[in-house]
């Protein structure tokens, strides 16, 4: 369960426990591992945005584990850093478990000083000890922090203390009770500071002003007495804070943590240079792009027609099965050559393209590249007035639009978002890559087994359009609608890690590709009932298919289409993998989806209703540029609560299709 509010039921004798820690320690990993839960894991920060509770069980206590959002400070600079804080302050935890990384204790024993003096109980655990081996980090901790120390390899398979014995560990300590034991000194210094947001939830904690608490009172009488004589407020007071935290770190770490090489840093910087560099960074990018697409385009053919063929088996089936049971003709037709057809359609072009592009996109993720990118687009958003962050949201915008506009939650500005969630279906999700690659492949390839590599460059080439063009817009938008600066960030950049390939295929498996299927094959059912609907109610001697082809064809002239294009691409409003099947049941007058795999033969087909090079290339750029499906648009909605800014979100995409294609179509024919 996953919530954001402060409020956790306990059952009998359940102890609350907080995982705490900087982000990307592996602490929702260990979550993970102590509550049999799922939660997603990543080598990059901000995967946790939110609290998430679990339920664990030993021989002495049984817990509730909640998973708060990674935080560098109490001192809360962003949303997810309040909610952390919050938690710690005024959640109740029995006792706060802060997870530190072992390869860089000193930087995480800040937050481990800040919670020890808010008064709660705590509980180092050191994590990531075998990575440390691996880079010649030794820690011992035993002598120098306060509370228990549980040493753990959380993210790998062997673990340097078993999670049993590591929760053991809390039962000595858990004696005495957050609630109510906030120090007096630290929250006078929160209120010096001039923390309103803090302040403001403290008084709704409390239901009174806190300054008038004696405690507190006599504590903020004896910090502004203490303040005055070192001459220090505001800001300043918070340096100063800061700069005492970090002196104890580092002097903690002189006794706990010894260095007997520091190979692998030099080994990490030389990476950088060539990933993050101004000289090879945007060509490593690219080259890595189209290394995905090349894998996908490649690995997708063969097992797409093997599960269309199983599927299309099972559709012979079901038509048996119909005939068996003396079913009426117009009943199986919508439900099988409709509503299945439409969905093992979906499934077939779908599902291979997912099965590889995701655990490529997981693999970048785990080995710690996303960040990267994330930082070599930093500037160019900038320059924009936007986040450097809002280049994570786009790379998951790939996969599906949808989730890339859920992942937006990790940009804190309100505007930049906004920003990020109106662009993100400027680039294509992987519902629109067998549209693009088809006709990619068709009319600029070569229909005689053309060339998988020529194939990638042109999709990537089609891709970078759509990045420059988010560009663009969001520069735009930050000019116009969302006036701003872009705001700082930070953003750490993980160490180079191993790939855990299990763990990678099994959550691209789960999180992304069976769950981006479920949502379309859940909007893709209905959607081929309405088709063949429109394919056999008949008027006037034509379809309403026709007649709605018919109305719309004079506009789609004008943008370089034809009616039945343009229906098509209405049509798919639900799933965008339909649009080729709808053009071709149109052409082909069926009455429900055709398929047709052969190049050569699709080819004919769309020559034959006067495609020429022309219309495939305003077909494949209002593929790039149109609406987002239901699915995103639907997101969009729930992440934003505004009609307004989901119909934008669909009508800046629309409207730059229709005026390329409208340009390209203008000036080929002037030229022609």
């Amino acid at each position: 369960a996953v919530d954001n509010g402060l409020t956790i039921e306990r059952t009998g004798d359940e102890r609350v426990i907080a995982l705490a820690g900087n982000p990307n320690v592996g602490k929702s990993t260990l979550f993970n591992a102590l509550t049999g839960m799922k939660q997603h894991t990543g080598n990059w920060p901000g995967k946790t945005v939110a609290n998430a509770q679990g339920r664990c069980h030993t021989d002495e206590q049984n817990y509730i584990l909640v998973d708060i959002p990674g935080t560098y400070s109490l001192m809360a600079r962003s949303a997810e850093e309040a909610v952390a804080r919050d938690f710690i302050c005024f959640g109740q935890p029995d006792a706060v478990v802060v997870v530190c990384d072992a390869t860089c204790l000193e930087r995480n024993l800040n937050l481990v000083l800040q919670i020890i003096e808010v008064g709660a109980p705590v509980v180092v655990c050191v994590n990531l000890i075998d990575e440390a081996r691996r880079k010649h980090i030794t820690v011992d901790a035993d002598e120098q922090l306060d509370g228990a120390h549980p040493q753990t390899a959380a993210p790998r398979t062997t673990y340097a203390l078993p999670i049993e014995e590591a929760v053991s560990a809390l039962v000595p300590i858990l004696e005495e009770r957050l609630c109510g034991a906030l120090n007096a000194r630290w929250l006078a210094l929160r209120l010096l500071e001039g923390d309103t947001a803090f302040l403001s939830t403290l008084s709704a904690v409390l239901g009174y002003d806190p300054t008038t608490e004696p405690s507190i009172a006599a504590a903020l009488a004896e910090q502004r007495v203490e303040l005055a004589r070192k001459g220090l407020q505001g800001e300043t007071l918070r340096d100063s804070l800061v700069g005492s935290l970090v002196q104890r770190a580092q002097s903690i770490c002189k006794g706990v943590v010894l260095y007997s090489s520091r190979d692998h840093v030099d080994r990490d910087r030389r990476v950088d240079r060539i990933l993050t560099g101004r000289r090879f960074g945007y060509p490593a990018m690219l080259l890595l792009l189209m290394l995905v697409f090349w894998l996908t385009i490649k690995g997708a053919n063969v097992p797409s027609q093997l599960l269309a063929d199983g599927l299309f088996w099972v559709q012979d089936r079901l038509t048996n099965l119909f005939t068996y049971l003396n079913a009426p003709i117009w009943l199986h037709d919508a439900l099988v050559l409709g509503v299945y057809r439409t969905l093992a359609w979906v499934v077939s072009v779908m599902l291979p393209p997912m099965a590889i592009f995701f655990p490529l996109f997981t693999l970048l993720e785990d080995v710690g590249y996303l960040p990267r990118i994330a930082y070599n687009l930093d500037r160019p958003f900038a320059r924009c007035n936007a986040c450097g962050k809002q280049a994570l949201t786009m790379c998951m915008g790939f996969g599906c639009n949808a989730a890339g506009v859920v992942g937006c939650r990790i940009i804190d500005s309100p505007r930049e978002r906004l920003l990020a969630i109106l662009t993100n279906s400027f680039v294509p999700c992987n519902g629109r890559f067998p549209t693009l690659l088809t006709l990619l492949t068709i009319f600029f390839v070569g229909t005689g087994g053309g060339s998988s590599l020529l194939a990638a460059t042109l999709l990537t080439a089609v891709i970078l359009l759509g990045i420059l063009a988010t560009f663009g817009i969001t520069w735009v938008l930050s000019k116009t609608l969302l006036r701003g600066k872009a705001s700082s960030f930070t953003l750490e950049l993980p160490p180079y890690r191993r790939p855990q390939i299990g763990q990678v295929l099994l959550r691209s498996m789960l999180d992304r590709t069976l769950f981006v299927l479920g949502r379309a094959a859940a909007v893709a059912a209905p959607a081929g009932l309405v088709l063949w609907c429109l394919a056999n109610i008949t008027v006037a001697n034509a379809t309403l298919l026709s007649h709605c082809a018919d109305f719309l064809d004079p506009f789609a002239q004008l943008i370089g289409l034809d009616g039945v294009i343009l229906i098509a691409f209405i049509l798919g409003f639900p799933a965008n993998e339909i649009v080729i099947p709808i053009i071709l049941m149109a052409y082909l007058s069926q009455g429900s989806l055709t398929d047709v795999s052969d190049p050569t033969q699709l080819l004919a087909i769309f020559t034959a209703n006067g495609w020429t090079p022309l219309t495939a290339a305003c077909t494949v750029l209002f593929s790039l540029f149109h609406w987002p499906c239901s699915t995103t648009l639907l997101t969009v909605h729930k992440e934003c609560g505004s009609i307004k800014w989901t119909l934008l979100a669909a009508a800046l995409p629309t409207a730059i299709g229709i005026l390329l294609c409208m340009a390209l179509t203008a000036i080929v024919r002037t030229l022609t």
